[in-house]
């Protein structure tokens, strides 16, 4: 164990793994939006994000970037950037849509059984895997020079980039967004009442599958934009590039209780907190055991997560 390079490099673990929290947070929204209202665990949710990224990336290619070109200016990066964003949210969105419709809709039609929805999940999953996988000849898709870091201002020592910032700010921004979303409209009341209890909020006239819908394209428009966050973080990304990160983000969405999508971003930013401090303090090739041992002990103590309150009974 190396605590004084942990000591050292604290601030730089810190930012850092801030940053990569806030993508996982993003991520696990649709895990934990889906569970909270349909208890479903959607594995297929990491290719969903997967589309995402590649949407982002065609459509960077539309305006005639690729991995060549020079560093647009800043004008330009604002207006590209916002392209990205809306593409994959979109592209991702649609996905999850028809995962919903395609592999879900009709086993809840047919009332089936649990098992049921996690084989088809997986099964959809690996389909459109495979799928992109044939399309892009499973090679690695680079980033065009976007977005470069640089430092906007220092914390001690600690260099905070402009990436770094724009990922955790965004991050909070539609994270807060989806929780007024949620609290405060029509529909948001109806994914609570369907949450608490589907039967009566039928009777009551809310649309069960509407809402069902509503769930999943929300999901995936979070996942959309944690696609580009992704994106300006490793700058590539291919078929399979959202195996490990959904791996990470339902962990995340578990750690903080999953169906509460506050516990979804606090699961997601401690996380990323404890990924980097255990690479600092153990090295990195004890990183992803260090989150997994962090998950089972919290679990141990607390088996419904930090939060642990579901969507349906959340306070407004």
């Amino acid at each position: 164990m190396d605590f004084q390079s942990l000591i050292h490099n604290v601030g730089e673990y810190t930012v850092t793994g801030l940053a990569q929290g806030a993508i996982y947070a993003l991520f696990a929204l649709g895990y934990t939006m889906v569970y909270g209202v349909l208890h479903l665990i959607n594995f297929a949710h990491s290719e969903v994000f997967m589309v995402g990224t590649f949407a982002a990336i065609l459509t960077w290619s539309a305006f005639g970037l690729d991995q060549d070109s020079a560093t647009p200016a800043v004008s330009s990066v604002l207006l590209l950037l916002l392209a990205g964003f809306l593409a994959a949210a979109i592209a991702s969105g649609m996905m999850a849509l028809i995962v919903e419709i395609i592999a879900y809709r009709p086993l809840r039609r047919h009332n089936a059984p649990p098992l049921a929805f996690l084989i088809t999940a997986i099964g959809a999953s690996t389909a459109v895997s495979e799928t992109v996988g044939i399309a892009t000849h499973r090679t690695v898709s680079s980033v065009p020079p976007l977005m470069q870091p640089s430092t906007v201002f220092r914390i001690g020592t600690t260099a905070v980039t402009n990436v770094q910032i724009l990922i955790v700010v965004l991050a909070l921004v539609m994270m807060i967004g989806l929780e007024l979303f949620i609290s405060k409209t029509r529909l948001g009341r109806g994914i609570r009442a369907i949450a608490q209890d589907s039967d009566s909020a039928a009777l009551m006239g809310v649309n069960k599958s509407r809402i069902i819908s509503l769930v999943f394209l929300l999901g995936g428009l979070m996942a959309g934009i944690a696609a580009v966050m992704y994106l300006l973080k490793i700058r590539s990304t291919k078929y399979d590039a959202g195996f490990n990160l959904g791996i990470k983000a339902f962990t995340a969405a578990v750690l903080g209780g999953i169906g509460n999508l506050r516990g979804a971003l606090l699961g997601g930013l401690i996380l990323g907190l404890a990924e980097n401090y255990g690479s600092g303090l153990f090295g990195t090739q004890w990183r992803e055991v260090v989150a997994f041992v962090l998950l089972v002990v919290v679990l141990l103590f607390r088996p419904t997560g930090i939060l642990g309150e579901s969507m349906g009974r959340a306070r407004a």
